[in-house]
């Protein structure tokens, strides 16, 4: 994430895809470096390959068209959609016998935000792979058309995530976006209009992450250090009584419970939100406090739940927004407000007086402070509050680790996009049944709120098939 903005900016322009062979050639095979060097990810695993294979061949031949719709668990997962499309499918087509034309390939839709945060050298990269940015706080009219365009014409698939962003869990699907459905129906339309015999699918793929070796003391280490930051004594431990998963999870759960406290005490002092004030609770480190003394997560959940919608509300307040929708569709709102007012389309920067400007550097500022409230929320939105108890796994354990790492950083004001590594990962893929959205033409059809609902059944049941990829441990 970049430094406090306190200058106005010149508008966020379109980044228009303009495929370079030359460049994927050479990111494709510079990737596994990439991969290696970027990530903690040291092997990919794929599972029903054949079955994308197949579909490429179809593409290839006139066909099909189809939309690859991957889960978004994580930031590294371009990483391995991209080796499972340059490398995996072309392994596998050769085994096959199936001869594919190169370059095996997809165009992909991406946040126009990412440029914003990752530097110029995305802002150069993402157009020369064929990347399409959308706007998600309202309607991208230029992004959609494009990717509609491409995904009834391009010379590739079209990849997107549903989910609309990363949520930090992999076994927590977030609600889906009803975006990918609708570019399902318009690229049938398409067909339909042109008098085209393609028929349309939508590919649900699942990615999943699980550590090499379990690392259960890098997780101890990084609590420990939130302990710190966050003003918890912790009593002294052996390092067996450390790594202890009960205690572990004692001292995690003591953590949240902390952390949520202090946050209640801000927004209901400082932004005067009425918030509910914690019941104390027994001091969860010593060695006779068990988990009944701890608080029901029903409880939690719901406290945690209105701490998101204060946070929400103390930007929505500032930018003069109403809270509609869900927590995901407030935020993406709350950005493209914040974008408004950072990125100003409605005043030259090259012939503003002075004043205009410094007033215009306020705004930005102000917006930019306001955002970070949201930004909070971000990182919570799949946040349940039993999901470690639930199933305490390592994977799990480290997701709600790293969760809370990521918001102590951000409150810190520290960049939140540097991570600590906890150890090596495996990541695993799964291949989905394609989804026929020339099969629901019909249902699409009558008006608008036949094509409303038609949309809805198709996000649901894509988000069924996505769940149903999840691993059962």
């Amino acid at each position: 994430m970049p430094d406090t903005i306190t200058r106005v900016q010149p508008p966020l322009e379109f980044l228009p895809p303009i495929f370079n062979p030359i460049v994927r050639r050479l990111v494709s095979w510079a990737f596994p470096f990439l991969t290696r060097s970027q990530t903690t990810v040291r092997q990919i695993e794929a599972e029903n390959v054949e079955t994308l294979v197949d579909l490429y061949r179809q593409f290839q031949d006139g066909k099909i068209r189809f939309l690859l719709a991957f889960r978004h668990p994580s930031a590294t997962d371009p990483y391995c959609v991209g080796q499972l499309i340059w490398r995996l499918v072309p392994q596998v087509a050769k085994q096959q016998g199936i001869s594919l034309k190169r370059p095996v390939h997809s165009y992909f839709m991406y946040d126009r935000g990412i440029p914003i945060w990752a530097g110029s050298w995305v802002t150069w990269l993402y157009p020369r792979l064929g990347g399409i940015p959308i706007r998600r706080g309202k309607i991208d009219l230029m992004g959609l058309k494009t990717a509609r365009t491409l995904f009834a014409n391009g010379d590739f698939p079209l990849a997107a995530a549903p989910e609309g962003a990363t949520n930090g869990h992999n076994e927590i699907i977030s609600p889906l976006e009803p975006g990918v459905s609708q570019l399902g129906f318009w690229c049938v339309e398409d067909m339909v209009k042109e008098k085209r015999s393609e028929q349309v699918f939508i590919l649900p793929i699942g990615i999943e992450y699980r550590y090499v070796t379990p690392p259960w003391a890098a997780v101890e280490k990084i609590i420990t250090q939130l302990e710190i930051d966050t003003g918890i004594k912790a009593p002294e431990m052996s390092q067996a009584q450390r790594l202890d998963e009960s205690t572990l999870y004692k001292r995690l759960y003591c953590l949240g419970e902390h952390l949520l406290s202090v946050m209640e005490a801000f927004y209901t002092r400082f932004y005067h939100k009425a918030l509910s004030v914690p019941v104390p609770i027994p001091d969860q480190h010593s060695a006779g406090s068990t988990a009944s003394s701890m608080p029901s997560y029903e409880a939690f959940s719901a406290r945690l739940k209105a701490l998101l919608n204060a946070a929400l509300q103390v930007a929505e307040d500032y930018f003069n927004l109403q809270p509609r929708g869900s927590v995901i569709d407030r935020c993406r709102r709350l950005e493209q407000a914040g974008w408004d007012c950072i990125y100003r389309e409605d005043i030259k920067l090259e012939t503003a007086s002075p004043l205009e400007k410094g007033l215009a550097d306020r705004v930005a500022e102000e917006a930019d402070l306001r955002v970070w409230h949201m930004r909070l929320v971000e990182s919570f939105v799949a946040v349940t509050g039993n999901y470690v108890n639930e199933r305490p796994t390592i994977d799990r354990f480290a997701e709600t680790t790293l969760l809370i790492w990521d918001m102590v950083c951000r409150i810190k004001g520290r960049n939140s996009f540097e991570r600590p590594k906890l150890g090596n990962q495996k990541a695993f893929l799964k291949i989905g049944k394609p989804i026929s959205v020339s099969d629901r033409w019909d249902a699409y059809q009558g008006g608008r709120k036949n094509a409303k609902q038609a949309v809805t059944d198709l996000t649901q049941d894509l988000q069924i098939a996505l769940e149903s990829m999840l691993t059962k441990q």
